[in-house]
This record gives structure tokens, C-alpha cells and sequence, in this order.
């Protein structure tokens, strides 16, 4: 297992990580690669939601994963950069204009089958976070709440998906800074509603969202 210190908190993280157990589980009955798959930005009021998949490797697996909100962002950031680099990732988003077309949650399942089918390699099975399996994924998959606590790969998902959705948040705010977006990611803060209520909204915000819809 690959340690990636943690620079706020030299004695290690102060949760319990995500096992590997169900991925060695399928490894014994036969089921390989498997991965884990999650999602960011269901609720913010701008940007896209971002789904991503990650087979890890069973060799190197990064210590402390678990759920990216539980995480500094240095650690983050870390181990972000150890999951590109060691493990098999793909990476999908839906806009907000397809967002406020077929609904979040339908936008959701979309990023996850498409990170998915985006894999360098084709899981046997996939381990999804929360309730909901994307329908037309190219492999069974299982639904495992609060999975991305549990379940190592969903965890390094999290991770994968939160900083690529961060990023992407970040240059939308270069390009509409009076949104403040790097600051909250599209969330619905005070300060965002202010910035929408003043300026209106940006080409990037759920328009069918409240309080952007229009009843």
C-alpha cells in the first residue's frame, strides 16, 4: 500500500480509509478489473456534473482513500495525482444545458456509464456510489451507499471526480469571476446568490434549478 503523507496532519489521517475487501472479493471469484465509480455536483446551481471511474491496481493502492469531502485539499490534490499515475481512470461530465434538459439525476447515471465505457480497460464490475446503477453501463454493476467511505475504488473515484470538477470550476470562474465560482463551485452560497441576483445568470447555470427557474 502507497502512503501519500498527509502535510496538515503529520500522524495520518484521522479516519478509517476505504477497504480494498469487495474488490479482492471479486478477484478470488474470478471478476477482473473491477472498478469503483462516483460522482460531483448533483447539487450546485452552475457547472457540470462530473463522474469518474478508476480500477486500482491491487499493489498499489494509495493508503487513506476515502470520501474526497473528508479530505484536505493538499491530500487531495495528492492523491489525485497518485491515481492518474498508478491506476486506470476515465473521466466524464454532463453540462448544465443537457442538466436542465433530461434532469440531474439522468445526467448523473449518463456520467457515470460514460466514464464507464471510457475505461483503458473493460471491468467485469463496477461498484457505484449511492443508490442508483447507470442503466446502459457496459458491465453489472452494484450499488453501495455511503460507498465512497467504504469501498476503495469508489473512494479514489470521489477523489478523481471532486478535483477534475474543481478545476473545471476554477477556470469558469477566470472567465465569469463576478460568480466567485473557485471560491464555492457553483453551490448555492450566499455570496453566489448575490452575484447571480445582481448580474444575472452565466451561460454555465441550471436554468432549471430553483431559484433560477422560472415557475
Amino acid at each position: 500500500m502507497k502512503r501519500i503523507d498527509d502535510t496538515d496532519s503529520p500522524a495520518g489521517p484521522a479516519f478509517a480509509p476505504a477497504s480494498f475487501a469487495r474488490e479482492e472479493d471479486c478477484r478470488r471469484r474470478g471478476l477482473w478489473p473491477v472498478a469503483g465509480v462516483d460522482e460531483v455536483g448533483r447539487g450546485p446551481l452552475a457547472g457540470p456534473v462530473v463522474a469518474a471511474a478508476v480500477v486500482l491496481d491491487p499493489d498499489r493502492i494509495p493508503e487513506g482513500l476515502t470520501d474526497s469531502k473528508k479530505l484536505t485539499p493538499a491530500r487531495r490534490e495528492a492523491l489525485y495525482a497518485f491515481i492518474l499515475e498508478s491506476a486506470a481512470v476515465s473521466v466524464a461530465s454532463v453540462p448544465a444545458s443537457v442538466i436542465d434538459r433530461i434532469n440531474i439525476r439522468q445526467a448523473t447515471l449518463a456520467a457515470m456509464a460514460r466514464a464507464l465505457r471510457g475505461l483503458p480497460v473493460r471491468p467485469l464490475h463496477a461498484f457505484v456510489d449511492g443508490r442508483d446503477c447507470p442503466p446502459d453501463a457496459p458491465c453489472p454493476t452494484e450499488a453501495v451507499v455511503k460507498g465512497d467511505l467504504t469501498v476503495a475504488s469508489i473512494a479514489a473515484a470521489s477523489i478523481v471526480a471532486k478535483v477534475t470538477r474543481d478545476r473545471l470550476m476554477s477556470r469558469l470562474c477566470r472567465q465569469f469571476p463576478v460568480y466567485g465560482f473557485s471560491s464555492h463551485a457553483g453551490y448555492g452560497t450566499q455570496a453566489h446568490l448575490s452575484a447571480i441576483a445582481a448580474h444575472g445568470p452565466s451561460p454555465f447555470h441550471r436554468m432549471s434549478f430553483a431559484p433560477l427557474r422560472v415557475e
